[in-house]
């Protein structure tokens, strides 16, 4: 790291705002949990300040986002920048990777949006919760049962906070499936249906990756709902395992 991060600097804060000040060596750790992380040097090589992944990017056409803001701040290692973009601009990115296919450099803003949006929810951030809050029914699906997902769930009776236009979503979709018949349709129907051993293994995934912890802190009543349904699982699983050995015994 360079000399300016690791120096003893003053808090941060902006005398215009009514905004809390931010301590440097809350920057300071923000930005080594997106160093650090193991992806960090597979999407940052350097940057010509060439504009071409801006200038391709779908979001900076209707936001006020640029991928290119995103590979300076980091490369210059400007930490009050990179904190305040993680406030709002990085939501906007829209995850098509576009820039990561032009950069001649090799980068990959949308993998640095990524990195630094975990950081983001691992910090608690408000802006997380607020992008996050929405969607809290699609979380508990994907949680509680995994990633499980088909394009029949994709309806406004399923999932009714998928977003705006959802309620739209009217079409005859066995119909129109058979039109193409691809065999990974096939799972349509049995998406829903999830095998008990493998649930418990997918919550032992969550609790040792501490992806429960950081929910706990980004929505704890959706984090309550969670823990009910992974202890009643657990003891439903508890269940047939001894009706197996009993099974045995006879």
């Amino acid at each position: 790291m360079t000399a300016h991060v690791t120096a003893e600097r003053p808090a941060i804060s902006d005398p215009t705002s009514e905004k809390p000040v931010v301590p440097y060596g809350k920057l300071e750790e923000v930005f080594e949990d997106i160093r650090t992380h193991v992806l960090y040097d597979h999407e940052l090589y350097g940057c010509l300040n060439c504009g071409i992944c801006t200038a391709t990017c779908p979001s900076a056409h209707y936001y006020d986002y640029s991928p290119r803001e995103i590979v300076q701040l980091l490369w210059t290692e400007n930490l009050e920048g990179i904190y305040d973009a993680m406030q709002e601009k990085i939501w906007a990115c829209a995850q098509c990777y576009t820039c990561a296919a032009r950069c001649p450099f090799g980068n990959s803003p949308g993998g640095l949006v990524m990195l630094m949006r975990e950081t983001a929810i691992k910090h608690n951030m408000e802006s997380a919760r607020n992008v996050l809050r929405p969607f809290s029914r699609v979380m508990l699906k994907l949680i509680s049962t995994g990633n499980q997902l088909a394009p029949d769930m994709i309806n406004k009776d399923h999932f009714a906070d998928w977003g705006p236009n959802i309620s739209k979503v009217d079409a005859p979709l066995k119909i129109l499936r058979k039109a193409i018949p691809m065999p990974t349709l096939n799972t349509t129907a049995t998406a829903w249906e999830v095998n008990l051993k493998t649930s418990i293994e997918l919550y032992t995934i969550w609790e040792m990756t501490g992806v429960l912890k950081q929910l706990e802190g980004i929505d704890e009543n959706l984090f309550d709902v969670i823990t009910d349904i992974m202890d009643e699982k657990r003891e439903d699983w508890k269940d047939f395992q001894a009706e197996q050995e009993e099974s045995k015994d006879e």
